[in-house]
């Protein structure tokens, strides 16, 4: 366990006056923004900003909506005036999910401050990057508050996303688990992917790589309904994986991620295989559950609970795929994928856009292992490591 360290993220940076050599101070600004983004005492960003003097002009809403208010995935937000501030709030998760000129019209910069949480079907770092194409060409700077990754910035996991299966989880060649807070990957995007817009990056500040979200000091505010602890976000690299499948993910439950199952799973025979895998850093509790919503609900499941027992040595990615092979053995007659449409993509199985390639489910369907299925990924990710490391800002 790490000594407690002080983290303050790049929000409190901007409010406290390390924006002078920016010039924002006459900009007219506006703010991606959700319910976690606050500074370290708690204040929303836009309050934040707005007291600090700013000239704040509009709101621009992520997935799950500027304020949160959306709990279920893949459920669209409207355009509306913001109750609190008088604002209006521009919807980024709907058949528009690029900024338009109209949205931009007016601003000088569009400051961009979500909690990320490190893996890549995450959208807000598509958001981000597609913020930054449209900044690029309304000639509006981007501004990133940066925050902290909060399952750490040392491991990487995963397959980069293939050509042909890029999607609103996987715009682009990024690891499943990538390592990089959201400042680094807006480096990573502008040099390496083209997006020529006027960035500049407002660094979290005592944040190190080897530091999970316990290790920051910040109080967690969830970023998005159904992650609603750090150690949901531990789990969440891997157990993603499962939305492209018909068993639960936990969705419709207190512990979503962390709990898993399905109506035809027997919990003691599913934890017995999964003992055998050996997995480091996790330990499987067999249990029942029924969820509220989603799949399977009002249904009562057979599943377990994933117990991180060392962070650091758990491996998400490997384990969900041990899962996902567990379950089709298990019960080969019910496992099944899930059909499109998922995220906007229509023709491609979800489980694909979610891997970023077809190579998860190929390897499932032929009774491949789990160190089969993760063999020859490790070139890729030494690859997007040294594409990286220019851009590491801690």
């Amino acid at each position: 366990m790490m000594s407690h360290r002080s983290v303050t993220p790049g929000l409190d940076g901007l409010v406290g006056g390390a924006d002078v050599a920016l010039g924002l101070s006459d900009a007219r600004l506006g703010l991606i923004a959700h319910p976690a983004s606050v500074t370290s005492t708690l204040t929303h960003a836009a309050d934040a900003v707005r007291v600090a003097g700013y000239d704040l002009r509009a709101l621009f809403g992520p997935q799950h909506g500027a304020r949160g208010e959306k709990q279920d995935n893949m459920i669209e937000s409207d355009p509306y005036t913001d109750p609190h501030t008088g604002l209006p709030v521009h919807s980024l998760y709907g058949e528009v999910r690029k900024p338009t000129p109209e949205m931009l019209d007016g601003l000088d910069a569009l400051l961009f401050d979500l909690q990320d949480v490190g893996v890549r079907v995450y959208t807000f770092v598509w958001t981000m990057a597609l913020a930054m194409e449209a900044c690029a060409e309304a000639g509006v700077r981007f501004v990133v508050l940066d925050r902290p990754n909060p399952i750490g910035g040392l491991q990487r996991e995963g397959p980069l996303t293939r050509k042909g299966y890029e999607s609103f989880v996987g715009l682009h060649p990024v690891p499943l688990r990538h390592g990089l807070t959201c400042g680094e990957m807006a480096c990573w995007l502008k040099e390496e992917r083209g997006i020529a817009c006027d960035l500049a990056v407002i660094r979290c500040d005592g944040w190190r790589r080897s530091m999970f979200w316990r290790d920051t000091g910040l109080p967690w505010v969830l970023p998005s309904p159904n992650l609603p602890s750090p150690k949901s976000c531990l789990v969440y690299p891997g157990m993603v994986l499962l939305e492209g499948t018909n068993l639960s993910e936990g969705r419709g439950t207190t512990l979503p991620f962390e709990l898993f199952g399905a109506p035809w799973l027997d919990p003691a025979r599913l934890v017995a295989r999964l003992a055998d895998a050996r997995l480091a850093g996790v330990i499987f509790r067999p249990c029942h559950f029924e969820p509220t919503f989603q799949k399977h609900a009002g249904t009562l499941c057979g599943g377990a609970q994933l117990h991180v027992t060392d962070p650091r040595a758990f491996e998400p990615v490997r384990t969900a795929i041990e899962i996902l092979v567990a379950a089709n053995a298990l019960a080969p007659s019910d496992f099944a994928w899930r059909e499109p449409p998922y995220e906007y993509e229509e023709t491609l199985p979800p489980i694909d856009i979610l891997w970023g390639n077809p190579g998860l489910r190929e390897g499932v369907e032929a009774g491949l292992d789990a160190n089969d299925i993760l063999l020859g990924l490790g070139a890729g990710l030494d690859d997007f490591a040294a594409s990286a490391e220019p851009y590491l800002l801690y």
